[in-house]
């Protein structure tokens, strides 16, 4: 059983059980899953500050912290204790390019650790990263109503305008990282 947890799940098993997962809270207790929305109940309820977008019951949310507290443990159990050993497949084109453009050395994690380790706090391109970047993420999600999968899968799919903004937006902004901003920063 354990060698089938460490194991890569297929994408036709992986994908169904994932899938049905918003469905099953719709159907089980009318709620709508929001990963992005656990982030204006942790600002509610540590610093309201008297701003009305962050004074409601987020109370009633609690179930949503727990799932998102949820998902991150077991983030935590399939990468430390069921983590596959191998490098993560990345094209040679991607490496050679990361190398010779952006001077990324180490691709022996999930993400390169010359951006994404705690010790790069100790520079300014940590702090754009790992501190700007992660608050215009956050901030830029609950501006939006949801993140770039939630108005893409779901509102694009019910034809939302507001989620057609969003996507356009997020991917703009994508664009204008890739090729403006990072050139910068490299």
């Amino acid at each position: 059983m354990l060698d089938l947890l460490k194991q890569p799940w297929p994408w036709y098993v992986a994908g169904p059980l994932i899938g049905l997962t918003v469905p099953a809270l719709l159907l089980v207790g009318n709620k709508a899953l929001g990963i992005s929305s656990a982030l204006r109940h942790v600002c509610a309820a540590c610093v309201p500050a008297g701003i009305p977008f962050l004074r409601y019951n987020w109370r009633a949310e609690t179930w949503n912290l727990v799932f998102v507290l949820g998902i991150a443990l077991g983030g935590f159990i399939g990468y430390r204790l069921l983590g596959h050993p191998a490098a993560v497949a990345i094209s040679p084109a991607t490496v050679r390019d990361l190398r010779a453009e952006m001077h990324l050395t180490d691709f022996s994690g999930l993400l390169p650790q010359e951006l994404f380790a705690l010790r790069n706090l100790a520079n300014w391109r940590g702090w754009v990263f790992l501190v700007l970047g992660g608050f215009l993420v956050g901030f830029g999600t609950r501006y939006a109503g949801g993140c770039t999968s939630g108005h893409a899968i779901s509102g694009l799919s019910n034809l939302q305008w507001v989620s057609l903004v969003a996507v356009v937006g997020f991917f703009a902004g994508g664009l204008v990282m890739t090729w403006l901003i990072y050139p910068l920063l490299f």
